[in-house]
């Protein structure tokens, strides 16, 4: 049983990984390998556990699907709600109110400018929707391509390196948050500095490099032009929604799609006002529901396909074995935990980090007699590793895929120019991380009371 859905679990990846060789979108394959592994599980009864039933043992099928499809859903409809807002911000023109105010034209400022803009913009809404966000900016910016590839690059960068250090940034975190493993404060206290750092080191290294003045392209409007305080209202409030949702689930515990939704909801109603009332006077203002129309479907359905696929491995004991190995080989204390996640970081820049981290959440479960409990350094220090060491490799990360995908950069470039500068920060941020953790987390009294 083991070796057959292991076996499964690798070739799905595998047609996952050569989505753009093979011409088939990862997310056909994300759906099969989910629906195909827990498929081959229910015929596995007399392997697993010959002493149950078989009513028993389709019920307790049933009884995981539902509890795990529970789950996967909680990341969904989170997913859902933020990226819908995210993209009715983008359809009411609203980053423009951040674009418009960047005018530099120095090659070294305005690195600067856009990895900073970038690395906390992505800690508000997520790395992949900030990354598409500072490519559309990038090319107002930048004529030459080469130039701008460049920059797309850093882009990459500091959009993981934000999102990791955000309980809202990037997925990974994300999940980490709802499932409880971390906690706002805590994740925002331990990781950030971190974060900064991997952020701070390529463009230091890179920046040092960079001469001269950036060529603008040439102005070109098109489309329907949104008035200037729609799009700073629509910017406003949706930010807001998006800050809200810690807030919601710190005072209600709730669960946080609950609040992304409430958050969605509000804009929904209030863009349908705005949208009711310009009709009257000749213009055509974007809705949810035309937002929704073109909502990347896809990618949340991915999602969906791969969590499923990997709480297969969990109930199986899959990922129970593999932890128990991972234990034996390096420990579970400081360091051993440390090279751990280190793993897993370098690993997603070769699959996607979304499953890593559900494995490791499968692996590690939470309660009684729980290895690594809730703000365990192990946790804090998986969301920096899975969300940075996805920038070593242009397909690591969903950062990475947008940013290639719009601007059709070559692997092997991105391999030659930025991979180098991506490891460096990686590792100067984990040794600052480990340093935090190892020294003033554990000496300071009221620092490692507010973590």
């Amino acid at each position: 049983m083991v070796v057959t859905l292991v076996t499964i679990f690798i070739v799905g990846y595998f047609f996952i990984a050569m989505e753009h060789p093979f011409k088939i979108n990862k997310t056909a394959s994300a759906l099969m390998l989910g629906t195909l592994l827990w498929t081959v599980f229910v015929f596995c009864h007399n392997i697993f556990d010959p002493s149950m039933s078989e009513e028993a043992w389709h019920n307790f099928i049933s009884g995981h699907l539902v509890e795990n499809l529970g789950e996967t859903a909680e990341i969904v409809f989170f997913l859902l709600g933020a990226m819908t807002i995210v993209t009715l911000i983008e359809d009411y023109q609203g980053f423009r109110v951040i674009t418009d105010k960047i005018t530099t034209t120095d090659k070294k400022k305005l690195l600067w400018v856009i990895s900073i803009l970038t690395f906390f913009l992505s800690a508000l809404l997520d790395n992949m929707t900030t990354a598409i966000v500072m490519v559309a900016l990038l090319r107002k910016l930048i004529a030459d391509k080469k130039e701008r590839w460049l920059y797309a690059g850093m882009v990459i960068l500091a959009a993981n390196a934000g999102g990791a250090w955000s309980p809202i940034g990037d997925v990974t975190t994300i999940m980490l948050w709802i499932g409880g493993q971390v906690t706002t404060v805590n994740i925002i206290v331990k990781t950030l500095i971190a974060s900064l750092v991997c952020m701070v080191v390529p463009v230091l290294i890179i920046g040092a490099t960079l001469k001269g003045e950036i060529q603008r392209p040439e102005d070109s409007n098109s489309g329907v032009e949104i008035p200037a305080k729609l799009r700073k209202l629509v910017l406003f409030m949706g930010i807001a929604a998006l800050i809200f949702v810690p807030v919601f689930k710190t005072i209600t515990h709730l669960p946080p799609y609950l609040g992304m939704l409430f958050g969605l909801a509000i804009l929904w109603v209030t863009t349908e006002i705005l949208s009711r009332k310009y009709e009257k006077e000749g213009h055509k203002l974007p809705t949810a529901v035309s937002t929704l129309e073109h909502i990347d479907t896809p990618t949340i359905l991915f999602f969906l396909g791969i969590l499923m696929a990997v709480s297969c491995l969990k109930v199986s004991g899959i990922l129970g074995s593999l932890a128990t190995g991972l234990n034996s080989a390096f420990g579970t204390e400081a360091p051993g935990f440390f090279f751990i996640d280190l793993i897993i970081g370098v690993l997603s820049s070769v699959v996607d980090n979304v499953p890593l981290v559900a494995a490791s959440m499968g692996m590690y479960p939470l309660g009684d007699g729980a290895i690594f409990d809730v703000n365990h350094p192990f946790w804090e220090f998986l969301a920096y590793c899975a969300g940075t060491g996805g920038s070593l490799l242009i397909i690591g990360s969903a950062a990475g895929v947008a940013v290639m995908g719009m601007e059709k950069i070559d692997f092997i470039w991105y391999l030659k120019k930025i991979s180098l500068l991506a490891l460096a920060g990686y590792v100067a941020g984990a040794i600052v991380f480990i340093l935090m953790d190892v020294t003033l987390f554990e000496q300071v009294a009221w620092l490692r009371d507010l973590a």
